[in-house]
């Protein structure tokens, strides 16, 4: 395990957990922790070794509560943490990582947390977690992808709903409206992840990366397009199969 000053990173057997570590202010996404998590998507998503990876939080309150205003002073303390964030662009290299991303959501996932969550591609909620985009009441808009990833997801009118008004909703409002995946007892959170992580790995790491793929990029492309892109990826798929089940050629000639 390598622990950083607000993250704990662990690979085991194909798997990358990734633990916020701030529980004492709830797992507040500061400076240090964008910096860290910058470092360790970047080594996932270099890591041939990782197929699959997990993120959770620390302490029993929280997944992450969003950004720490504190760190930046008083008023204007949203903006100047905004533009903090914006100059090590951890969403872009969010968006990049193939490999399958699984989010374990426990207590409060407020702002960064959700944002967070949203870049994973499978959500599993603890009973007793709250969600809550509040950045409206603070007189600012998600800026870490949250106005563009949560419509893909849940569709146009709920996402307004969740953004103009900062609501909060609670794990089985968010199952219902698709923002996660299953609901699970707290108990079960980490093994149900974990779990779900091997049923992944069980699958061919290749078609698994290429079905992400089809899907993400889809999703910005007309749906001929979407078509096109799953033809060619299917075909390359079967190519390189075909490619492993031919002989090599020394057994060829033997």
């Amino acid at each position: 395990m390598r622990n950083f000053g607000t993250i704990l990173y662990e690979k085991k057997d194909g798997i990358a957990y990734i633990t916020l570590n701030r529980p004492e202010v709830l797992n507040s996404y500061n400076v240090q922790m964008r910096d860290e998590l910058y470092q360790v998507l970047t080594a996932i998503r270099d890591d041939a070794d990782v197929m699959v990876a997990i993120f959770k939080g620390a302490g029993e309150r929280a997944f992450c509560v969003g950004a720490d205003l504190t760190e930046f002073g008083t008023a204007p303390s949203p903006i100047i943490a905004r533009q903090v964030r914006w100059e090590r662009d951890v969403w872009g290299l969010f968006s990049s990582i193939k490999q399958p991303l699984i989010a374990a959501l426990h207590g409060y996932v407020f702002g960064s947390g959700v944002e967070i969550a949203l870049f994973c591609d499978i959500r599993i909620a603890s009973e007793d977690t709250i969600f809550s985009l509040p950045e409206v009441s603070l007189g600012m808009i998600p800026a870490a992808g949250g106005t563009q990833t949560l419509p893909r997801l849940i569709g146009k009118g709920k996402a307004l709903q969740l953004l103009l008004t900062g609501d909060r909703i609670d794990a089985q409002d968010a199952y219902r409206i698709g923002l996660v995946n299953m609901v699970v007892n707290r108990e079960e959170l980490y093994s149900t992840a974990v779990i779900t992580a091997r049923k992944i790995l069980s699958c061919n790491t290749i078609a698994i990366r290429y079905a992400k793929e089809a899907i993400t990029r889809g999703l910005d492309l007309t749906l001929e397009d979407g078509l096109a892109l799953e033809r060619r990826l299917a075909y390359i798929l079967k190519d390189l199969d075909r490619k492993d089940a031919s002989p090599s050629i020394t057994g060829a000639t033997a």
